[in-house]
């Protein structure tokens, strides 16, 4: 038996010893020892497999991609450029001043999360607040879309939206990094017409907004205050980019020793966040927990939340690079990225078929993900013991453009045909074979432009094995894993969807013939039979 294999059935056996977590005599506490042990996923999210992400908010307004918050502030990037083409100089027109143009006039979510169901989704996910430091509910923090921008409440649209068709519901929260993210808003253009006057952060107080649109609240607030600005001085963007980089543009997780009042803040908006919208997942943009015991703080009180509510924490929260002690409190999410290996607890992958932010940039050039490439990604990170959430980009207008509702809804045409092999599956013995090997790691999606017909990946469920070859095989194909020597029997091969198949089976492994790929056909899928199989 493989390694991997014995550390699946460790982990599942654990799994199924613990069973569904149930209410505790005690809250658990705030550390990682009692979270690993009163918590273990839950089996809808093992179930659900594939869902489905609204990475939205008012950095879709320009429509120029992601980061645009940030890179608005940084001399020399295309962000900057836009701006000061179409909307002024950041000294004096800010990226607070996009939130001001943010109206989400076209946004239908009920009509989003209906397509998103038919594309075969079982978990919604809705970004509750990025980096930008914008939340997107009714929050303690001022800055919020009830009071500014759509002035409407994003998140309970979303909510309302996925409980209504069914949907276990999460959101995402990035502002963690906000406090060192943001702080390029307080630097200047060292070069050009405009050199060392500061942006609009540096500048603006409570008291500028009397009579205006934001009367009311403070641009510190939203900008988190000046702790990481560049000096005066700069004369050219190679300073001022080595300067980003050494200082904001680094990813960190601790709390800043000079502003200790974003982190309370930051603790009271999350715990906001599950208390008035109940959601079933939590996404924390984090490598581990943010702010050490704070945030440790904030997964207890997601959990006990839970467990008030149901009787149990049947919930997720996902953060990302977690340690394998870690892994026992948390779901780990590789952000574009794959897992090189079948692993023992389950997992999530997220991606998106274009740009975090929407780019305009992609529909015009036809360059999204295409609907193929989505699903070998979903089957083989299925075969994985893993999940796959995908974001489809949202116009700053809240609609979505006609080739991501292509794309959605091929998705969802595959799935009608093939879900039965995604859905509700487990891994098999091991899982997969073909000639692509696949590293292990985040930002590194590139490769599955590799893999092919010869890759075939294994889930058990649906009363068998499915073999799901990741392109259409032109001839025979033979598995190595199901020869002869392979335990148990293989007694019927089927093609979901339809098509004959024909079989035989040696000691060098499982030949199988599939007919000729129908038009607009992309991954075909056997089912295969037989005692002791799985």
């Amino acid at each position: 038996m493989s390694m991997e294999r014995r550390q699946f059935l460790r982990g599942t056996a654990a799994l199924a010893a613990a069973g569904p977590v149930a209410a505790r005599a005690a809250p658990l506490a705030p550390n990682w020892s009692s979270l690993a042990d009163g918590y273990a996923v839950p089996d809808w999210f093992r179930d659900a497999k594939f869902g489905i992400w609204a990475h939205w908010g008012p950095q879709c307004v320009p429509e120029a991609g992601d980061w645009y918050a940030r890179q608005m502030y940084e001399q020399g990037r295309g962000p900057y450029d836009l701006h000061v083409q179409h909307y002024g100089h950041p000294a004096d027109t800010g990226f607070m001043d996009m939130i001001g143009r943010w109206r989400a006039e076209r946004w239908d979510p009920a009509a989003l999360v209906k397509r998103y169901k038919a594309a075969g989704a079982k978990y919604f996910v809705g970004m509750a607040v990025h980096h930008d430091n914008f939340d997107l509910f009714d929050s303690p923090h001022a800055w919020n879309s009830t009071r500014v921008g759509p002035k409407r409440d994003i998140i309970a649209g979303w909510r309302d939206a996925a409980r209504n068709e069914g949907l276990r519901f999460g959101v995402s929260n990035h502002s963690s990094h906000a406090w060192h993210w943001y702080q390029v808003a307080y630097n200047y253009d060292p070069e050009g017409p405009r050199a060392g006057q500061r942006y609009d952060a540096a500048r603006l107080t409570k008291a500028d907004g009397a009579g205006k649109w934001w009367d009311g609240l403070d641009p510190q607030e939203l900008y988190t205050g000046e702790t990481l600005a560049a000096p005066d001085g700069f004369t050219t963007r190679a300073q001022m980019d080595a300067w980003a980089g050494a200082t904001s543009g680094r990813w960190m997780e601790f709390a800043p020793a000079a502003n200790p009042r974003f982190v309370a803040n930051w603790l009271a908006r999350q715990k906001a966040l599950v208390e008035r919208y109940d959601p079933d997942l939590v996404y924390f943009d984090d490598f581990g927990v943010p702010f050490g015991p704070v945030g440790l703080e904030a997964i207890a009180h997601f959990y006990n939340h839970a467990t008030k509510r149901s009787g149990r924490a049947d919930v997720v929260l996902t953060a990302k690079q977690l340690t394998a002690f870690q892994r026992q409190a948390l779901v780990e999410d590789i952000e574009r990225g794959f897992s090189d290996r079948l692993r023992a607890e389950p997992w999530q992958t997220c991606t998106c078929i274009g740009e975090w932010h929407y780019n305009r940039r992609r529909f015009d050039e036809k360059s999204y993900v295409p609907a193929r490439a989505v699903l070998q990604r979903l089957a083989d990170i299925v075969s994985k013991n893993g999940n796959l959430l995908l974001s489809v980009p949202v116009r700053g207008d809240g609609s979505i453009d006609s080739e991501e509702e292509r794309i959605v809804d091929q998705i969802g045409a595959w799935l009608r045909v093939n879900g039965s092999a995604i859905y509700g599956t487990r891994p098999w013995r091991t899982f997969g074979e073909g000639p692509t090997d696949l590293a292990e790691g985040m930002f590194n999606e590139g490769q599955v432009d590799k893999l092919g017909a010869r890759d075939v990946r294994f889930t058990a469920g649906g009363g068998g094995l499915n073999a799901i070859f990741l392109g259409w095989p032109e001839g025979p194909v033979t598995i190595a894993a199901l020869g002869t020597r392979a335990a148990g029997r293989i007694e019927r091969a089927t093609l979901l969807g339809g098509g004959s198949v024909t079989m035989q089976r040696t000691v060098e492994g499982l030949t199988l013939t599939l007919p000729p790929a129908p038009a607009g056909a992309m991954l075909p899928v056997v089912r295969l039979e037989g005692a002791g199989l799985v």
